[in-house]
């Protein structure tokens, strides 16, 4: 019996093993979210755009890591462009208006989101609409530069089920940089929404893309997709600095949890697991209760009731009934005295006799019998058994009127 508990033991661990190499050697599932963070590599990070950015301008990139607000009011001498890129890039108000002045001295603002906050887009006089991709199971967009000389075929995306485009332009005031194409039905007709475009602003210009996707790792690295980002990016001022934002970000520019670093490292994360499964272990088969056995003390006599119980078998044995019988009386006397408060002195007193049957709830001619009846018993020289008992019981029915029982 033994030996077979120790096969299914042996079994059951290799069973364990054999689950954690399969989970440890399975691919890493990828995470799809969109950071947007410089140094992020999954998919939708930017750096990749990062790494092209430093190579192509040399040292005119700076990260920017602080608010908008804060660089462009505390640092002087700011000129070039600020570059946004993320998924939603929404300015407070005191912040937007830092830059549209900024811009208006004569700068240049880059913004790639898919939403931006309602006065950025009054001001340019631009709306927002959503485009679906309702002609196909399967997403599927083309994305295409207005400008013939920058790209020479439509770029294809199939992540999304809908994109954003710019509408109620003014044409006057805005050139379109970008266009994006959607299926309308089987007859393969396409339709063309704006998704980005440049607008002068005082002295500066500013460059909005509702297709922010398009400066990611994804996009820029998928087949011949880089021109596309390329395209967009030689709209920014040449020769002048770039400022690339780090302030407005979906994902956290670093971690400051200790646990980041076992949770994202294979061999540290499986060997966290590892030691929480051993602790479990050991809590299921080593962490129970031990202690020694609690002896069982036998509670603590009464040794005064013992000793009176002798006494009185003593004084019962011997025959002695008759100081059997004065106790009794001299003890319910002393319990009239102490807990009815009643003077004992004259046991035939009309007044004493009255008093005690209202203190002890019983009726006056109960209370005249049992007072005769000890009286007439502590002068007799002899008492019977049957007295005694007669007696005993009468002054157990006058306490039980007393206590109400």
């Amino acid at each position: 019996m033994i030996k077979r508990g120790r096969i299914y033991i042996i079994i059951g661990l290799l069973t364990i093993l054999g689950i954690f190499l399969l989970e440890y050697n399975k691919p890493k599932d990828i995470n799809w979210f969109p950071s947007y963070v410089s140094h992020h590599k999954i998919p939708y990070g930017t750096y990749v755009l990062n790494d092209l950015m430093e190579k192509s301008f040399a040292d005119l990139v700076q990260q920017v890591q602080k608010p908008p607000f804060e660089f462009l009011t505390r640092t002087d001498s700011i000129q070039g462009t600020y570059f946004f890129v993320n998924e939603t890039v929404a300015f407070e108000e005191a912040e937007l208006n830092a830059i549209l002045d900024w811009v208006d001295e004569g700068n240049q603002l880059f913004v790639a989101s898919e939403y931006f906050e309602k006065k950025l887009l009054d001001t340019l006089h631009l709306e927002q609409r959503n485009v679906y991709n309702e002609g196909s199971l399967e997403p599927l967009f083309f994305l295409e530069l207005s400008n013939p000389k920058l790209q020479s075929k439509k770029i294809e995306f199939k992540r999304d089920y809908y994109t954003n485009r710019f509408d109620q332009l003014d044409t006057l005031r805005t050139v379109v940089l970008g266009e994006v194409y959607t299926r309308t039905d089987s007859t393969e007709t396409l339709s063309r929404h704006i998704n980005a475009i440049k607008q002068e602003f005082g002295k500066g210009e500013i460059i909005l893309t509702s297709f922010p996707k398009a400066f990611t790792n994804y996009f820029i690295l998928k087949d011949n997709n880089l021109t596309y980002t390329a395209g967009l990016l030689s709209y920014l001022e040449k020769g002048g600095n770039i400022y690339m934002d780090n302030f407005h970000k979906s994902g956290k520019s670093f971690y400051t949890s200790p646990m980041y670093l076992f949770l994202n490292t294979k061999e540290f994360k499986w060997a966290y697991y590892l030691v929480l499964i051993g602790a479990l272990v050991y809590i299921i088969f080593e962490g129970k209760r031990k202690q020694r056995a609690i002896p069982v003390i036998p509670p603590v006599k009464n040794q005064t009731l013992a000793f009176t119980r002798t006494i009185a078998d003593m004084y019962f044995e011997k025959g002695e009934l008759h100081l059997i019988t004065k106790h009794k009386i001299d003890y319910f006397l002393e319990y009239l005295r102490s807990k009815l408060h009643a003077s004992t002195q004259d046991l035939k007193d009309e007044t004493f006799l009255k008093n005690l049957s209202m203190r002890s709830n019983t009726p006056l001619e109960e209370v005249k019998k049992l007072m005769a009846l000890m009286d007439g018993l502590r002068s007799k020289p002899t008492v019977t058994e049957t007295e005694l008992k007669n007696l005993n019981q009468k002054i157990e029915a006058f306490k039980a009127n007393v206590h109400g029982k």
